[in-house]
């Protein structure tokens, strides 16, 4: 009826009696080994898909509190009589470093100084007017902050500037995907 084997065969096919000690503690079923029963497939089918439709739950709710929370204060920066090419500052924390970028044209730019690969920081290179991430050599353009080459996909994070007398203040992040 059935060609399923109901008992143990051990995996070298000597007989029980000549099988090291072990062998009993941690016997093996050859013959089903690789059998998984209907009940345990659906089972792990439900689980896996139960724990995708909460993950997915998980990335609205984040989303959705991400949406709700105040935008952050804005703070001074930078003087513009003191900025050179670039100028590293800590925006909205004091956890989250940002690069201000003085353009050729003389307009300011500010970026997240994570990579978006892997948070490496975003080193500039004015001579070739783009940001270098060293650890896996991706680049991005310095005046959209959009990925050039290398593995990164995702541009990176822009801080909202505003130029009030003498001054650069950071207002906002721009959280952008494309």
């Amino acid at each position: 009826m059935s060609s399923m084997q109901t008992h143990t065969v051990t995996p070298d096919g000597r007989p029980e009696a000549k099988q090291p000690a072990w062998r009993q503690d941690f016997p093996i079923d050859v013959a089903q080994d690789h059998y998984v029963a209907r009940r345990d497939f659906t089972k792990f089918l439900g689980l896996t898909s139960l724990g995708f439709a909460v993950g997915q739950f998980w990335i609205l709710l984040q989303s959705w509190l991400r949406g709700r929370q105040p935008p952050p204060p804005a703070r001074a920066i930078a003087r513009i009589t003191e900025l050179r090419d670039c100028q590293i500052f800590h925006y909205p924390g004091e956890d989250d470093p940002c690069i201000l970028l003085r353009l050729v044209d003389g307009s300011f730019v500010a970026y997240d100084q994570k990579c978006t690969h892997l948070s490496c920081a975003v080193i500039p290179e004015p001579a070739h007017a783009c940001l270098h991430c060293p650890c896996h050599k991706g680049t991005f353009d310095c005046r959209t902050g959009r990925p050039i080459s290398g593995p990164p996909r995702r541009p990176l994070t822009r801080i909202k500037l505003d130029v009030r007398g003498d001054s650069i203040w950071a207002t906002g992040v721009e959280l952008r995907t494309v």
